[in-house]
């Protein structure tokens, strides 16, 4: 697939000598959507963007052929650094099936130069190469353009789910999509960082068990022990978690002591020992969707084996950050942990040093600056 959108017509069958089927009338490399008609005239408006063009709307008549660009959202675009274009990456999980991932280039990128680059996913992703990401610190410290216009590459790989195994698909699918990310020649194999949030941060604590391909790390409210959340709360609902490994996306067919093995083999906190790439972990106490007691329990192993862990917490916030302050806090933070390990910064002193708690405040408020 090669991911374009747009808007068709449908022919009914055999009416008024059309034949049935469908018939394109836009079809870009860009994100289409939005289609509207005027109420007393044969005048349409639909959106229109790219990763790298903000939306903007067009005008057109019952043809939809050549619309008009009626608006200039964004109008200091042209002032920042955007990343260079995207190219589809195909490749085959290690189960057989066919995906693909989106390789996003790094603004003023050069043929021929290879680049640090980060690896995002959260299942399946490939239908949103087109979809313009609005700079902004988002609540789970992640922007695909602030790390493009920074130097790096992006690519995000699709991930498909065996049953019973939702750490492993991750393994199966997301492993052979960077290697062969990696073949492009846009990506420096050295120099590769991950990051997830939530299920994805799931995806990112589990990863690194399994490899050690990628240089570091940054894992957003995952969940770490599936045998123990199983019981506890989602709190943000008042249910139990039940349902999410059974008839959700941990996909298990039964609960713990049905399937022991599973849940036991897809739990990164089982599999820690494993671990050596540095990870920056994000949990907050007041998470109502993955309880904190999960990173607790992957920050306690990992510190207990002196592996490279960092915990940042917000309290009071929930599963995503709400605070502007903190949105910035974290996403600051999160790039200073990528720009040391992947481009080789020197490290700031509280990832290197730590700060101590009766300077926190102080740190906080120079930080905010």
């Amino acid at each position: 697939m090669d991911q374009k959108s747009g808007i068709a017509k449908i022919n009914p069958a055999k009416k008024n000598g059309l034949v049935a089927g469908t018939e394109k009338l836009i079809w870009e490399d860009a994100y289409i959507a939005g289609l509207q008609k005027a109420d007393k005239a044969p005048v349409y408006i639909y959106t229109k963007e790219t990763f790298n063009e903000p939306t903007q709307y067009y005008v057109t008549d019952a043809s939809l052929s050549e619309g008009k660009q009626i608006t200039e959202n964004a109008p200091d675009y042209d002032k920042y650094s955007w990343s260079a274009g995207t190219r589809l990456v195909d490749y085959v999980s290690d189960k057989g099936v066919k995906l693909q991932g989106t390789l996003f280039l790094p603004a003023g990128y050069e043929e021929g130069k290879k680049y640090p680059t980060m690896i995002y996913y959260y299942e399946k992703l490939s239908q949103t190469r087109h979809n313009w990401s609005e700079p902004s610190f988002s609540g789970t410290g992640w922007n695909p353009n602030m790390y493009t216009s920074n130097g790096f590459a992006v690519f995000i790989p699709d991930i498909v789910y065996t049953m019973d195994d939702p750490g492993m698909s991750a393994v199966w699918c997301v492993i052979p999509g960077v290697k062969a990310a990696i073949e492009t020649g846009i990506i420096d194999e050295n120099n590769i960082g991950i990051h997830g949030h939530s299920w994805g941060g799931y995806q990112t604590a589990f990863l690194i068990t399994q490899t050690n391909m990628f240089k570091a790390a940054a894992a957003g409210a995952p969940l770490t022990n599936m045998i123990s959340m199983y019981d506890l709360i989602y709190w943000n609902s008042g249910g139990g978690n039940m349902s999410i490994f059974e008839a959700s996306q941990g996909r298990f067919t039964g609960g713990p002591w049905e399937n022991w093995d599973s849940y036991e083999r897809n739990s990164p906190v089982y599999h820690v020992k494993n671990v050596t790439t540095p990870l920056l972990m994000l949990h907050n106490d007041k998470d109502g969707a993955v309880d904190f007691t999960q990173g607790i329990e992957y920050y306690s192993a990992l510190r207990r084996l002196k592996k490279p862990v960092v915990l940042v917490q917000y309290k009071g916030e929930n599963h995503g950050l709400g605070k502007p302050e903190n949105r910035k806090d974290y996403a600051v933070r999160m790039m200073e942990f990528f720009n040391h390990h992947l481009k080789g910064e020197e490290a700031p002193d509280w990832l290197s040093k730590g700060i101590n708690k009766l300077d926190l405040d102080e740190h906080l408020e120079e930080r905010a600056f």
